[in-house]
Order: C-alpha cells, then sequence, then structure tokens
C-alpha cells in the first residue's frame, strides 16, 4: 500500500487551480488582450523556475458522500521563482476568478508573501489586476457584516508592506483595472509599471461619478494621469515590455539592503573619450541642450535605465553602471524650466536619493539648476518646502557623491548639489556659472543709480554685465578654491569610473543610519 490516490487527488485538485476562472473567464482575459496570472509568472521568471505554494487553496464543492466536484482556487497566485538566476517572491491578483477581488481570495496567500521577502530577503515583485482590498459591494451580505478597515487582526499586511520598502527591492506591475487596496499595493513600490490600456485610482468611474465627475477608465486613472502624477513610474505599450523592465530594474539591485549591488562585466573602456561633449553645452546661456545623450556618452554604453521620465521633469532620473558598478544617476533637464526645482522635481529628488541610500548605490549628479522655481504657481506649489526635504534627504544620504556642474548652480537649490559638511567629489565643466543670484533681472536692481546717470543706458548696462560676467568665470573660484577641479568634459567618463571604483569599498551593507520611508 503506498500513497499515490492521495497524490493523485492532489493532482486533481491542482488540475482544478490550473483551470483559473474557468474556460470561458479565461477566453474573456486573452480577448481583452491580457495575459493570465500564471502566463505572467511564466515569462516574468526564469523558465521552469516558479515553486508555487497554496495552489490548490480555494472554495471547493462536496457531493453529499463528501467527495470533491469542483474547486474554484483563490484568486491570488504567489511563490518563488528566479529573475536572472536570482530567487525572487512573486505575488499575481488572478482577474479571473471574481475579477481580482478580494471576497475570492485567501486573505493569508498575499501576506505570506510579503512575510517571506521580509524575513527570508528577497526581493518581491507583485502582479497587480483587481482591488485586492476588502471585497465587492456584495461582500457586506455573503459575511453578515461590514468589515472596518484596519479592524482586528487587519493591518499584519500594511505592517509588512511598508517593512520592505526599507528591506528587499519592491517591484509592482499594473496589468489592468487597479483599484483601492490594488492601487495602494502599485503605489507602496520603489518602482511600477503600468501598460498604457491599464488604469489605477482609489476608487473606479462608478463610485466617482457620485461626485458628479462621469469619466472613463481612462480619463480617471489612465498612464498618461499616473505617469504625470508620480504615482506610477514607467508605462510601456506590452506586458512583456512591463516584465522585461522589471527584470532590468532588479538587475541593478541587491536582493536585500544586506547585500550590496552586483558589479557586472564591462568592456566599455573606461578611458573613453567622446568629441561631442566639448560641444554639448551651447555657449548662449539662454539656450536648451539635451542632457540624455550626455549621460549615454559618460557612462557605460546602454547601461541608463530612466524612472519616472514624467514626473518632476527638470530632473531626470535613473540607474547606471560605470565600469559595470551600479550609481542612481541625477542630472538636470534645461528643456524643463531651464532645470529649475520644482515642487515634483523636489519630490522626486526626495524619493530617489532616499532610495540609493537604501540600497547602497552611489549618486552621480549632472548638474545644471538655475535655482528653485519662481513666481505664484511656484508660490503655491509651497516649493520651497519641497525643496528644503529635498535638500534634508541629500543630507541624510551617507553613501559617496560625485558632482559635475555642466552649468548653473544658484541660489538655495544650487547649495543641494551634494550632501552637506562631508567630503564629496565635484568637478565644473568649464561652461559651469554659478553665483547667489542669476546676473539677469538683478544688474537693473542693484546698478540703478549707475545706469540711470549714464547718457546710453544700454551701453552701460552691457558694460556692467560684461565686467561682472567675467568675474564669473569660474576660473575666478577656482583660483580662490572654491571650486576643486574644471575639467575637460571629455575626461568626464574615466573620472566618474573612477569615482565609482573609489566608492566601491565605502559601501557597506545593513539598513541605513538615516532612513525614511516614502514609496
Amino acid at each position: 500500500m503506498n500513497w499515490k490516490p492521495e497524490l493523485d487527488e492532489l493532482a486533481r485538485r491542482e488540475a482544478f487551480a490550473r483551470e483559473m476562472g474557468g474556460v470561458d473567464k479565461v477566453k474573456r482575459q486573452h480577448d481583452q488582450g491580457r495575459l493570465t496570472v500564471r502566463e505572467r509568472i511564466d515569462k516574468l521568471i526564469d523558465k521552469g523556475s516558479f515553486h508555487e505554494i497554496g495552489a490548490v487553496s480555494g472554495i471547493g464543492e462536496y457531493d453529499s458522500s463528501g467527495e470533491l466536484q469542483k474547486l474554484t482556487p483563490a484568486n491570488c497566485v504567489f511563490g518563488r521563482g528566479r529573475v536572472d538566476g536570482r530567487t525572487v517572491v512573486v505575488v499575481g491578483d488572478d482577474f479571473t476568478v471574481r475579477g481580482g477581488s478580494a471576497d475570492a481570495s485567501i486573505s493569508a496567500k498575499p501576506l505570506m508573501a510579503e512575510e517571506m521577502a521580509h524575513d527570508f530577503r528577497l526581493p518581491i515583485v507583485r502582479i497587480i489586476e483587481g482591488s485586492g482590498g476588502g471585497g465587492s459591494v456584495k461582500t457586506i451580505e455573503t459575511k453578515g457584516a461590514a468589515n472596518l478597515p484596519g479592524g482586528i487582526g487587519g493591518t499584519r499586511w500594511y505592517r509588512f508592506t511598508t517593512e520592505n520598502l526599507s528591506r528587499v527591492p519592491v517591484v509592482a506591475l499594473g496589468l489592468g483595472s487597479v483599484a483601492g487596496l490594488g492601487a495602494a499595493r502599485l503605489a507602496a513600490s520603489h518602482y511600477s509599471i503600468m501598460t498604457r490600456k491599464s488604469a489605477m485610482f482609489v476608487a473606479g468611474p462608478p463610485v466617482v461619478k457620485a461626485l458628479g465627475q462621469d469619466l472613463t477608465k481612462e480619463e480617471l486613472g489612465g498612464a498618461d494621469i499616473q505617469t504625470r502624477a508620480g504615482a506610477v513610474d514607467h508605462a510601456v505599450d506590452t506586458e512583456e515590455e512591463a516584465f522585461a523592465c522589471a527584470r532590468r530594474f532588479l538587475s541593478y539591485l541587491p536582493s536585500s539592503v544586506y547585500e550590496l549591488p552586483p558589479t557586472l562585466p564591462c568592456t566599455d573602456d573606461p578611458e573613453r573619450g567622446d568629441e561631442a561633449l566639448m560641444n554639448a553645452v551651447p555657449r548662449n546661456r539662454k539656450q536648451v541642450y539635451k542632457m540624455r545623450p550626455i549621460i549615454e556618452s559618460v557612462v557605460d554604453r546602454g547601461s541608463f535605465f530612466e524612472v519616472a521620465r514624467n514626473f518632476g521633469k527638470p530632473i531626470i532620473v535613473g540607474l547606471a553602471r560605470l565600469e559595470g558598478r551600479a550609481v542612481l544617476l541625477l542630472a538636470s533637464d534645461s528643456f524643463h524650466y531651464g532645470g529649475s526645482w520644482t515642487a515634483d522635481a523636489c519630490q522626486k529628488v526626495v524619493r530617489w536619493v532616499d532610495f540609493a541610500e537604501t540600497f547602497h548605490l552611489p549618486v552621480v549628479y549632472l548638474m545644471d539648476c538655475p535655482g528653485f522655481m519662481i513666481g505664484l504657481d511656484a508660490e503655491k506649489a509651497a516649493t520651497i518646502r519641497h525643496g528644503v526635504r529635498a535638500m534634508a534627504a541629500v543630507n541624510q544620504t551617507t553613501v559617496p557623491w560625485c558632482t559635475v556642474i555642466l552649468r548653473n548652480a544658484f541660489g538655495v537649490a544650487g547649495v543641494v548639489h551634494q550632501p552637506a559638511d562631508r567630503f564629496s567629489i565635484r568637478y565644473a565643466w568649464p561652461s559651469a556659472y554659478w553665483g547667489s543670484l542669476p546676473l539677469e533681472g538683478g544688474i537693473e536692481a542693484a546698478y540703478r543709480a549707475d545706469i540711470d546717470a549714464a547718457e546710453d543706458k544700454a551701453g552701460k548696462l552691457k558694460e556692467i554685465e560684461e565686467r561682472l560676467n567675467r568675474l564669473r568665470s569660474p576660473f575666478r573660484s577656482a583660483e580662490k578654491f572654491w571650486v576643486e577641479e574644471i575639467i575637460d568634459p571629455r575626461k568626464t567618463r574615466s573620472l566618474l569610473c573612477e569615482f565609482a571604483r573609489l566608492a566601491e569599498p565605502l559601501r557597506k551593507p545593513g539598513p541605513p543610519e538615516n532612513f525614511s520611508i516614502r514609496p
């Protein structure tokens, strides 16, 4: 006598689980251009590496003799898998069962996924489609009572999702309609992705209509809305692109804060110079220029991975490699307010500087910042308050910094180009230009008497501008050792690669000392 009958029964129950919501529900998912949760997991992780947990959990239907006739699986699928050979936790909503609503799930499953990531120090990837919260409107009738959000035993999941942000990489993919707690799960991540056919909102169009706002899903929470608001980091056309982005993002990071980011083999010459950098910054300071080609020129070829491109546009943020070593890269974009820090740009700096500190990534900043954004809209947005928070985030970092000043460095925002009161490496291009205030617009006020007394007022203004601009030369600052080094732009890559080498032994695994949790 052996245990084959029981194993046959296990196989039968597992077959029920693989049917998900049934043939018709699976077909509907495919007809709408979306993959099922199991297909998504297979495409995300290394082939054949998925080890599922709790596959046969769900709601069983039994006959009068107690024999199982049908099993409707819980609409949460989770387990362990490998991404590029490294173990990660994967947890996904099954929209084919009750539209991904939590009243068809077993709450212990998504909770256990978070616990496993936390306790085994593994990255976690959430595949989200549905609400994943307290269920549907019908739940109150099926349960016989109203659910109290955060009631007895109802907050354990929130604890682990919060702690995981300070412990392991968290990636979230929104691949359909994502609402309520599902939206919170998507936003509570280090990197979030949605497809352009997806939508995310706290409450969907039927609920919002009660407020007098009759909107489609896309109008309420489509990809353009959410990426511009900064609620989601990246929008892609296909689910396959979303999986590729998730894998690439993880490639720059350690499995947890108790490890260091991996260094990859590099075939790109660290001494490579680029003649195009000699003309990258125009002599005319009012003329904008493209920063992204400069980034691509100085980092390892093809290694720059930009995040949150549609939010806080005066600041470009991304992950990159220097001689195979991962860094966080910040850069100014003069195409947006001349690179001035707006309120949302400051929020972007806070979030990603915290991220670099969490995962021990050295920071490189290619700077061209004329100051905080000014004007009525900037004041209404409390720009200075967000700016001070950005300054605090930068000053609280312990990871190594290297700043290259390409052009502007003015005012209080100009101060926030490296951590305060500790050594950081800093260089300036010959095109650099700095001061407490830009000369433009200030000369006429400061030299009003001289200009008014002159017969040729325009000529006098030009004479004063030329005189002050000669004093504004970066060579004058270097002469007084107010800036450390002025460099040939073509040497930038070589110096940044050297910085990454110098920074490598300074990175220490473990929780950051001054960390503040900000998703």
